[in-house]
């Protein structure tokens, strides 16, 4: 038995030891809008950013996860007889855990694909250029969300359109805004650099 378990940790460590490692800081920029707006409100995607840096580990099936700093904004308008509108402009910390796979693994071009949870941690959330009486505690303190991306490398650059569907409610359970059932539904691009081990195995 005793041999089985080295055996086996032998094997692990050998894995590890011969699996790609790459670091990948990133810019990006995202548009984030909510699901299932109430009757007379509608929604929009205003342009954000995000900074962070993703680790993948693995050759063709790999792990990535990742973190990053983002700040988005979503307009919103009210369409009934008091017509009002303004914009939620919130700062987060995103983090990620995506298993991912190369579809295509070669020296001049990788096409890859990730999918998995992430978490995102509300750092701020202010509420502009309105009357309503929306304020930082109507909102959630995190969401928990599925991610979806699609990766291309060309020699040290990565590009990474993806998609974030949030699966928590963006509205706290109270008397104001508990009616609400919106979630986060963000879409960006992110554009970095892959640092570190660039050696290609096919398992």
């Amino acid at each position: 038995m005793k041999k089985h378990i080295l055996a086996f940790a032998l094997m692990g460590a050998s894995a590890a030891a011969s699996a790609q490692f790459q670091v990948n800081p990133q810019l990006g920029l995202n548009f984030q809008t909510l699901t299932n707006p109430p009757a007379g409100i509608d929604y929009a995607a205003r342009a954000g950013y995000s900074l962070g840096v993703d680790f993948r580990i693995g050759n063709r099936l790999y792990l990535q996860p990742g973190v990053a700093l983002g700040r988005s904004s979503t307009f919103f308008q009210y369409n009934d007889s008091t017509f009002s509108e303004g914009k939620v402009v919130r700062n987060n910390l995103k983090l990620k855990t995506l298993v991912g796979y190369r579809i295509i693994d070669n020296y001049q071009f990788d096409l890859r694909f990730g999918i998995g949870p992430s978490y995102d941690v509300l750092l701020s959330n202010d509420v502009k250029d309105t009357e309503i009486a929306w304020n930082e505690g109507d909102f959630n303190k995190g969401s928990w969300n599925l991610d979806a991306a699609l990766g291309f490398d060309m020699g040290i650059v990565t590009v990474e359109p993806g998609v974030s569907f949030g699966l928590t409610r963006v509205f706290e359970d109270n008397p104001t805004v508990g009616q609400i059932d919106s979630r986060y539904l963000t879409y960006g691009l992110t554009v970095g650099i892959n640092i570190g081990d660039d050696d290609k195995n096919d398992d």
